[in-house]
């Protein structure tokens, strides 16, 4: 037996409720592989998923959350794996379609998973999560399109993504911008190594033209909505964006100007379906690129008990860096 956290919904009033309960491994869904999970994360999709009405994104009840997770392989039909293997997976709508890591044993899809490369161990695998992951599809993204010279811009930047990013791009040796709500995170963003930081205001202003001074050599927008249309007209020739979030809504108030006279590339980064290969790549570039002392300071500590609360914390903006879930404590 072991402990999860699993959300019920009732069917009179449509919502749904999180408690931890006891569970058997055959209870998990059909998989090739069962992990001994050690750590999950809590990103914005899992507080949409921890929500009463489950965000939109949970197909079925009962579910267990978490959108992504580290740990070890108990038992493994694939001979890809064996039994003690280290391992990380992150996409492929685990926390949502497929239960995910907020349980201390998951079943999967052998395809699901990546070897966790030399360097991290489980607890790091975690501080970078999903978000960090993305994080470094976008700044892989930027690299494969040339970063111009300039600061880069991280909208968002004390979030999961933002934070990687941050730290990332600070270690690649660019000039990183962040831009923050809260001043109060200025320093956290700081000792990321940003060397300046925007505040959000500045790019909530209303749109007067769609060009404005070329200021960005590159950017990783973790918003979206108005805030990144501001941007694109801010980018330098030949820039790009790397754009990975919602926050700000989905619609995108822009014109084509940017794209046509500046040569803008917008660049879509979807980390749930990413080809093997690429995500081989990006986490063995996490591993190299991402200094772990910046990972520390991103971190804060939770349990199973812990994520009802931290989910709502996240979804209001609240929570700085990044969660990671102790599933065993």
């Amino acid at each position: 037996m072991f402990n999860a956290l699993v959300m019920n919904k009732d069917e009179e009033s449509g919502l749904a409720s999180a408690a931890i309960e006891q569970m058997d491994v055959d209870q998990l869904p059909a998989g090739d592989v069962v992990v001994a999970v050690e750590y999950s994360t809590v990103n914005y999709k899992d507080g949409l998923c921890l929500s009463a009405k489950g965000g939109g994104l949970v197909r079925n009840y009962p579910h267990v959350g978490g959108i992504d997770f580290a740990g070890t392989v108990e038992s493994s039909e694939d001979p890809r794996y064996k039994a003690g293997d280290k391992v990380v997976l992150t996409g492929w709508r685990v926390g949502e379609m497929h239960w995910g890591g907020y349980a201390q044993k998951a079943r999967v899809k052998a395809d699901w998973l990546v070897p966790l490369p030399a360097g991290l161990d489980t607890r790091q695998a975690m501080a970078v999560g999903t978000a960090g992951f993305t994080a470094m599809l976008s700044v892989m993204a930027l690299e494969d399109h040339g970063i111009k010279d300039g600061p880069v811009l991280v909208t968002g930047a004390a979030g999961g993504v933002g934070s990687v990013a941050t730290a990332i791009l600070a270690a690649l040796g660019h000039d990183v911008a962040g831009v923050t709500g809260r001043p109060e995170t200025g320093d956290y963003l700081k000792s990321l190594g940003a060397t300046q930081i925007v505040a959000r205001e500045e790019l909530n202003e209303a749109i007067k033209r769609p060009m404005e001074a070329e200021t960005w050599g590159g950017c990783v927008d973790a918003v979206g909505g108005e805030m990144l249309a501001r941007v694109l007209g801010q980018m330098k020739y030949g820039s790009s964006v790397a754009a990975v979030g919602l926050a700000g809504g989905a619609a995108l108030p822009t014109t084509v100007i940017p794209f046509l006279l500046r040569g803008v590339n917008l660049l879509g980064i979807d980390s749930v379906m990413q080809p093997f290969d690429n995500r081989v790549r990006a986490w063995g570039r996490i591993a190299k690129d991402l200094p772990m002392d910046k990972l520390e300071a991103m971190v804060q500590p939770a349990v199973l008990s812990d994520l009802p609360a931290l989910g709502a914390d996240i979804l209001k903006g609240q929570v700085k860096g990044r969660v990671i879930v102790d599933v065993n404590a």
